[in-house]
């Protein structure tokens, strides 16, 4: 009875933790009450902290944030090389089957794509590469680009209101999304506007009146 009376008698034992750090969720913890600790610890220190002990907390708690806000750049730069590098190996694969599409093409403007296991083999590849993004470009009419386009023949004078357009396609362009990968060679022809037109008309009648 009296041992019984005695440890009821005794105090509660409270155990504090002073870990800044949750080590089970790994976040900073928030000192209890936001007001001045008693003998004039640091503002935001924890109960029994010293002010030397909340500005280290603090120091390392600042070079913690740093080292996250670094490791958070590097992954996105790790993101981004790694898609760059994919994309370069990707347009270095199609680049190589040009060649193939150029003899797909000549086949099939001398008919030998109408039919026929070639034909097959020639839609399911341009299926593929589409997919990929590959798009041709370069055709008769169109404007032409120096971007885009490499002029090998040149017809006109290239006089005051002419305007370069494609005449003749030796070789499409292919372009893979936004990058171009091959330029089409092409004829260019120098072309009047239609309104130039219209005006060089309206002055040739003004000066006949």
């Amino acid at each position: 009875m009296s041992e019984g009376r005695a440890a009821e008698g005794q105090e509660q034992v409270t155990v504090t933790d002073k870990r800044r750090i949750d080590p089970e969720t790994g976040e900073v913890r928030q000192p209890s009450s936001p007001g001045p600790t008693p003998g004039g610890s640091a503002p935001g220190a924890f109960p029994g902290e010293s002010p030397e002990e909340a500005g280290k907390a603090a120091e390392l708690l600042g070079d913690l944030q740093r080292v996250q806000a670094d490791f958070a750049n590097y992954r996105k730069r790790a993101l981004r090389d790694q898609q760059a590098a994919a994309d370069r190996a990707k347009a270095a694969v199609v680049t190589q089957l040009l060649g193939v599409l150029d003899d797909l093409e000549r086949a099939r403007k001398h008919g030998d794509l109408e039919s026929g296991p070639l034909r097959s083999v020639a839609d399911k590849l341009d299926s593929a590469l589409s997919g990929l993004g590959l798009t041709a470009f370069g055709a008769e009419g169109e404007d032409f680009d120096p971007l885009l386009h490499e002029a090998v023949q040149h017809e006109g004078d290239g006089a005051d209101g002419s305007k370069p357009v494609i005449g003749t396609v030796m070789r499409q362009g292919y372009r893979l999304g936004e990058q171009v990968l091959r330029h089409a060679l092409v004829a260019v022809v120098d072309t009047v506007a239609a309104d130039t037109g219209e005006e060089s008309d309206d002055k040739a009648a003004g000066s006949g009146d």
